[in-house]
């Protein structure tokens, strides 16, 4: 597979390469630091929306993550298209919530479901045959773990505060990071996104991921340092699916 004509995807050694083809099928990871480059090199590929919101940022490593993250997506999405990426046009389907036009993300003239997620280094991009969601969350350094896990248990649901009280205090920034990149998971595949309440999800604290009702929601191998989770929906359910 090709990620755009002339850009071979390279193969599944993340440690080495700023492609890498997940075992999960569907699952997409670049290194912000190794395609930085050629991602400065293609970013004619993007479309004016893109290039405003690319000069927006102050700092050059965000940039940079924008970028190749705006430029891979194309990509793949130009490949499984079969058309030139920079002819990929986009738009915002209807928010679930408010009903305004910033839910899901969504290509034109074609019924492709993806989502993308950037975190520090890491570019995470997923497709799907109904609606997807992926998060990826940097691990917190261990002299912000305790403050982060903390500002984060906060709007965790009850049910997943709990879990987390029971935990030793060295296991819980570990867990409160998985459960966060599972609830943004599940609300961009929602379509609601941080604009949903997410105390009112539960996804689980544990090794394996709770679901709601009609979707599937897993952990999803990332780089290290990192944790990213996937959910996909399963059936259709109420307004909020």
């Amino acid at each position: 597979m090709t990620a755009a004509a002339a850009e071979p995807v390279p193969g599944t050694d993340g440690s080495a390469q700023p492609w890498i083809s997940s075992p999960e099928p569907g699952l997409w990871a670049v290194r912000v630091s190794l395609y930085a480059e050629r991602a400065r090199e293609l970013e004619g590929m993007l479309d004016d929306t893109e290039r405003v919101r690319l000069q927006g940022f102050r700092r050059d490593a965000d940039r940079d993550q924008y970028r190749v993250a705006h430029v891979a997506l194309r990509q793949l999405l130009g490949d499984r298209l079969g058309r030139d990426p920079a002819q990929v046009r986009f738009f915002r389907e209807p928010c679930p919530g408010c009903g305004g036009p910033h839910g899901r993300p969504a290509v034109t003239d074609a019924p492709l479901h993806f989502s993308l997620s950037h975190a520090g280094d890491a570019v995470l991009v997923t497709f799907a045959d109904g609606p997807v969601g992926v998060d990826i969350e940097r691990r917190p350094a261990p002299e912000l773990a305790a403050q982060v896990s903390s500002e984060l248990a906060e709007v965790l649901h009850p049910d997943e505060r709990a879990e987390l009280s029971a935990l030793p205090a060295g296991e819980r920034p570990a867990a409160v990071a998985r459960c966060w990149s599972r609830k943004e998971a599940y609300l961009k595949g929602v379509g609601i996104g941080l604009g949903g309440n997410p105390t009112l999800t539960y996804v689980g604290t544990g090794a394996t991921a709770s679901a709601p009702p009609g979707w599937t929601v897993a952990d999803v191998p990332a780089f290290p340092g990192y944790v990213a989770a996937r959910a996909v929906r399963t059936r259709r359910l109420g307004s909020f699916s």
